[in-house]
């Protein structure tokens, strides 16, 4: 897939060449026939409606230099090297879309808000700073924008209702502050093929007394690692279970993706727990942080947090191949495609496209997948209602301080790279769903087996389980880096988890106390709450019909549940057909 639409890429550039002299309809025209072709939710007719709009309204920045970017996935490969491209052909506003690290854009991002200085004209970053673009107000907010500056070159035919993502991209204040340009989710992915041969099956049901199926909670998750680590298949060792643990800025998004409120940490909410979300961290009526400690009504420290450390640090240890203590989250994505994983409780669907290529040992001769994804297990402390993993919204974020002129032109891209004309096509080479359109598009229904499950979950009423940060962190910048070198310290057994969870609240904490001093958030800033001990918030909980902080359970390993994934999969269904 990635050689096949690069190529096009060059063909492209080849068919429109560069420059404002190609911005016109026969660049557009040129666009659709060789990239865009059939693979659009619009007719040929809107299609030339939707890219005669970009053409006109760009005319007043026809010439411009604008500079965006983003981090390196497929999505954005592609909107890189052919939809940028592309853009400049057919509107004359010269795109370079900048492919970094997620870590260095959200880099570029903090010293843009701590200089002022316009380093980029729009940024793709995730919807997790969604509580610091409120709370600081240096992101433009999309819609005082689109009924404003940014009304001339807003498409009519944005269609807002059709993107899946934007509840994560609203703050409290109910006003939209990014544009969802990818989104994928963290699930569980397993062998199909190994869970359904007669013997594992029979062997399985011998010694655990239940049937091999995906898990639905972590006891069953467990009891699956330790029959398939050490087992011979196909002549070779496999092992249950996949992850990775070194000390590196990537240990953190596998915690904070909310690897905590699949344990069961925070309380009962969708998108985030009301009022302590899946970081710990609690805030008052009026949204403001009041606490990460346990000590001030927070989780982050609490039994179920934990918990979910030490089953972390437990299952690498017992059933993931030697190798994932050393590797980082980039190291450690290839490994399950090798051949030798039964499944995988932290999983991100971007790796979908690696997962489905011939010749790999997960694909069969017909270029069928012989694993499949599925919702992830949760924890003994997780009660129904609580979100059920990670979702990732890579999100378009306009800051105050880029000129108006050069943030309108910016915007005019950042739409055309998710609209109804580009946005089947741009789905099928990430496989990062944002429209409701896209997804329920006729060449998903006919792509769909090849995938595993990913288009059966994103047309299931279940993905709402499945979300970003919220706003409940006011600073996400300064408060995620925090999360890798104290769960490093429990990884590598420096520390307890416990003494490696009570030293992340305190520093979080810290963090919020001198925001709070600051007083630069305004009155939608960290306001702390006086420390007590543990007995008076959870009686404070039980009054409120709220959860956290959860008391330790006695019994952390429950009874083990599994569902037969051909049964699931049958409940994902809604009546919604595909268009």
């Amino acid at each position: 897939m990635k050689k096949q639409w690069m190529l096009s890429a060059a063909a492209l550039a080849l068919t429109l060449g560069a420059g404002p002299a190609f911005a016109d309809m026969d660049a557009a025209k040129s666009f659709l026939d060789t990239e865009i072709k059939d693979l659009s939710t619009l007719d040929r007719a809107a299609q030339e409606k939707e890219l005669q709009w970009f053409i006109d309204a760009a005319k007043p920045f026809a010439g411009m230099d604008i500079k965006v970017v983003s981090e390196t996935i497929a999505t954005h490969e592609y909107e890189s090297k052919v939809l940028a491209p592309a853009f400049t052909a057919i509107t004359g506003i010269k795109i370079t879309h900048d492919l970094i690290g997620e870590g260095d854009v959200v880099e570029k991002l903090q010293t843009q808000m701590q200089s002022g200085e316009n380093i980029y004209d729009a940024y793709i970053n995730d919807s997790d700073l969604i509580g610091t673009h409120w709370r600081y107000q240096q992101a433009r907010n999309l819609t005082e924008w689109m009924a404003g500056e940014g009304k001339a070159v807003t498409n009519p035919d944005l269609d807002l209702a059709d993107y899946i993502g934007t509840s994560f991209t609203t703050a409290p204040d109910k006003q939209l502050y990014q544009l969802p340009d990818q989104q994928f989710a963290n699930l569980y992915w397993f062998r199909y093929d190994w869970f359904n041969d007669e013997k594992n099956k029979a062997d399985f049901k011998a010694k655990y007394g239940y049937d091999l199926g995906v898990p639905v909670n972590w006891s069953a998750y467990e009891d699956i690692a330790e029959f398939f680590t050490g087992r011979e298949i196909d002549g070779k060792k496999v092992f249950g279970h996949m992850d990775y643990g070194k000390k590196d800025p990537s240990l953190g998004w596998r915690f904070t993706d909310a690897w905590l409120s699949m344990a069961g940490n925070g309380d009962k909410g969708i998108p985030n727990g009301v009022p302590v979300d899946e970081w710990g961290i609690r805030v008052n009526e009026q949204s403001q942080p009041v606490g990460s400690c346990v000590a001030r009504g927070g989780d982050t420290n609490g039994p179920a947090a934990v918990y979910s450390i030490q089953k972390y640090l437990d299952w690498m240890k017992a059933y993931a191949p030697p190798a994932a203590q050393g590797m980082t989250f980039s190291e450690s994505g290839p490994v399950p495609a090798q051949g030798e994983i039964a499944q995988q409780i932290f999983w991100y669907t971007a790796f979908t496209a690696d997962m489905v290529k011939e010749g790999l040992p997960v694909v069969d001769a017909e270029g069928n997948p012989k694993w499949r994804m599925a919702p992830s297990p949760h924890g003994v402390y997780w009660k129904d209602g609580m979100k059920l993993g990670y979702q990732d919204v890579g999100s378009w974020t306009l800051m105050k301080s880029t000129p108006v002129d050069r943030a309108q032109a910016a915007w005019l891209y950042a739409q055309f790279v998710s609209s109804k004309t580009v946005d089947v096509k741009k789905s099928h080479v990430g496989l990062t769903f944002v429209r409701e359109s896209s997804i329920r598009d006729k060449s998903f229904t006919e792509r769909a087996p090849k995938l595993g499950g990913l288009v059966e979950f994103y047309r299931s009423p279940a993905r709402v389980q499945w979300s970003p940060t919220g706003t409940n962190v006011p600073d996400y910048p300064k408060l995620a880096q925090l999360w890798w070198q104290a769960i490093g310290d429990a990884a590598s057994g420096e520390k307890t988890p416990q003494e490696a969870m009570d030293s992340l609240c305190a520093e979080q904490e810290k963090v919020m106390e001198r925001l709070e001093r600051a007083g630069i958030q305004g009155d939608i800033g960290p306001k702390m709450n006086e420390e007590k001990d543990m007995e008076y918030w959870v009686e404070q909980a039980k009054a409120n019909g709220t959860l956290a902080p959860q008391p330790k359970v006695e019994n952390e390993k429950e009874k083990p549940i599994t569902v037969n994934y051909d049964e699931l999969v049958k409940s994902w269904a809604d009546a919604a057909p595909a268009k």
